[in-house]
């Protein structure tokens, strides 16, 4: 592992009823030079410490944004925080609030459904670099540098009638792909 330091904030509302997000969670947990943190349980108001995310973020060199992806997007509290952390004067405009320039802005998403739908011919028509289109251009703004997106599909508890759920094998190699991805920064 490099030394770079990597801070992986999650965000996810029900992160005792998650498989895939726990899974990662536990994996990078692993690791030195990686801090982990639960957005959720740290602000379970929504009411924001912007000084100390804004610190932490100037502490350390990639930033992962850990979280399930929710109708196409991301749960509400990643919204808010991009709102009252990423303000300006810090994090945009480019040329003005620089203050996380260089930094490595890295993705990573769990999706219900299977990997298949998250592709041009899917049902959804897009792929996941499609998908989050809006994270991509706020890494861009602030001047970070932007990481093609890592996702684990099909996280949900159990096989339904349209999909099949992830074995716990096949989980465990996923977190495995994850610590791997860490560790490569």
């Amino acid at each position: 592992m490099a030394d770079k330091k990597i801070l992986i904030n999650i965000f996810h509302p029900r992160m005792e009823q998650s498989r895939g997000n726990k899974a990662m969670m536990d994996a990078a947990k692993e690791l030195p030079n990686v801090t982990v943190r639960n957005l959720y349980e740290e602000y379970p108001d929504f009411k924001i410490d912007v000084a100390k995310e804004q610190k932490l973020l100037l502490e350390n060199d990639v930033i992962v944004f850990q979280h399930p992806l929710f109708w196409l997007s991301s749960p509400a509290l990643l919204k808010e925080w991009q709102d009252t952390v990423l303000e300006k004067g810090f994090a945009f405009p480019p040329g003005q609030g620089d203050k996380l320039a260089g930094k490595i802005w890295q993705t990573a998403v769990t999706a219900g459904g299977p990997t298949e739908g998250y592709t041009k011919e899917g049902p959804f028509q897009a792929d996941f670099e499609d998908i989050l289109i809006p994270f991509r251009l706020t890494a861009t703004y602030s001047s970070m540098q932007w990481q093609p997106a890592f996702a684990i599909c099909s996280v949900m508890a159990e096989d339904d009638q349209w999909m099949r759920a992830i074995t716990a094998e096949e989980l465990d190699a996923e977190a495995a792909r994850y610590k791997a991805l860490l560790q490569s920064f």
